[in-house]
């Protein structure tokens, strides 16, 4: 317990009070502000508070804007959305109104550091996993696997926190200055419009995980049913469906946003570790080694011999992190509830629910839009 909350004062430069803020902001005035309020869980570990919203299709639409961004908005190509009314086009991606506010913010304000790790998913691709499995790899020798690991207490996205939904969301710019390194953040933005001082650093590390097209689309329609507003009806397979293969889905086109991310993987694989949902599900054991030297902390002889890289895979797997109370009631992410983060977690769920038409549509988009690429399903 002492070790956790040492590490916690360390690196968030906090004490442990029942309620306090976790990292400095700043207004446009440069006037200090909270950007968040956090709650000290019995483990020492800082949850971000955000207050729901009891309506989250009039919340995502209506959110505070300042008035550049709204005019900004109001100018940006629509189309329907899948959870809200709207997804406007935004430098060549799709997204809600309140995403691109927070994108704008993260790229006027924040500035990474050569030691920085940046872990980039399109939604529902084993973004809660890949944090999870890096978190635990990074923190090995501070709190090593035991009955008191952080994550066993704490949700992935209270541990390692989205750049767009929690540190720049609702008007904050936070002060990560005073950060230890290495910093851990997370992002669903694609790679052309990451913060330029991410894109030009030679020596900073972005962890990219893909999953199957098939499968992501699966996933992504039953999360959003799951957490659409009441006072919507269900969004048809079929529907949802055809603007997948239109490429209007959350931060996508997916196709663009994965081959943002695989180009520069092949160009600059120093920097850029892109890894396989699918490949990972059927080796974890091989790929947490290549994490893990990636990151600049390969394990030792000794830690292959005592099997510490197989207690990290079952520390992280889908089923130990499903069944924890911590992912079953609470929210991590502003209106999404933690047990909506998790469903099966399998590969080729998708022929369950597909007909022979839809398979044949999307295995043409996919080849088209990859088949020259190299990056293969």
């Amino acid at each position: 317990m002492q070790l956790i909350i040492e590490y916690i004062r360390e690196r968030y430069s906090v004490v442990s009070q029942p309620k306090t803020t976790l990292f400095k902001a700043r207004s446009r005035k440069k006037e200090r502000m909270p950007i968040s309020a956090y709650t000290i869980s019995s483990m020492g570990i800082p949850h971000f508070k955000k207050t729901p919203s009891t309506n989250v299709a009039e919340e995502d639409q209506q959110e505070k804007m300042d008035k550049e961004c709204e005019e900004l908005v109001l100018s940006l190509p629509k189309e329907k959305g899948w959870r809200t009314p709207y997804l406007y086009k935004f430098q060549g991606f799709w997204c809600q109104p309140k995403e691109i506010q927070a994108i704008i913010s993260f790229q006027k304000h924040f500035q990474a550091r050569a030691t920085d790790v940046i872990l980039a998913t399109i939604p529902k691709s084993g973004t809660t996993w890949i944090k999870a499995l890096v978190f635990a790899t990074m923190n090995r020798q501070r709190f090593g696997i035991s009955n008191c690991h952080p994550l066993l207490t704490s949700n992935p996205h209270d541990l390692v926190p989205f750049l767009e939904y929690k540190l720049y969301a609702d008007n904050e710019i936070p002060d990560l200055s005073d950060l230890p390194n290495p910093r851990l953040f997370a992002t669903h933005v694609p790679f052309a419009s990451l913060q330029n001082s991410i894109k030009n650093n030679s020596d900073r590390r972005i962890v990219y995980l893909c999953r199957n097209p098939f499968d992501t689309f699966i996933s992504s329609w039953h999360f959003i049913n799951k957490v659409r507003s009441d006072s919507l009806p269900p969004l048809p397979l079929e529907e949802a469906f055809d603007m997948y293969c239109n490429g209007v889905v959350g931060f996508g086109p997916f196709w663009e946003h994965m081959l943002g991310y695989w180009k520069q993987s092949l160009e600059r694989p120093k920097n850029v570790l892109f890894l396989k949902y699918d490949d990972m599900k059927k080796d974890i054991i091989s790929h947490l080694m290549v994490l893990a030297k990636f990151l600049g902390l390969p394990f030792s002889v000794a830690e292959e011999k005592e099997g510490v890289i197989e207690e990290i895979a079952k520390l992280c797997s889908f089923d130990n992190l499903k069944d924890l109370e911590v992912n079953n009631s609470g929210k991590a992410i502003k209106n999404f509830e933690n047990k909506h983060l998790f469903r099966k977690g399998e590969v080729g769920d998708w022929v369950n629910y597909l007909s022979p038409l839809m398979v044949e549509r999307l295995s043409k988009v996919i080849e088209e839009k990859f088949g020259a690429s190299g990056l293969k399903f």
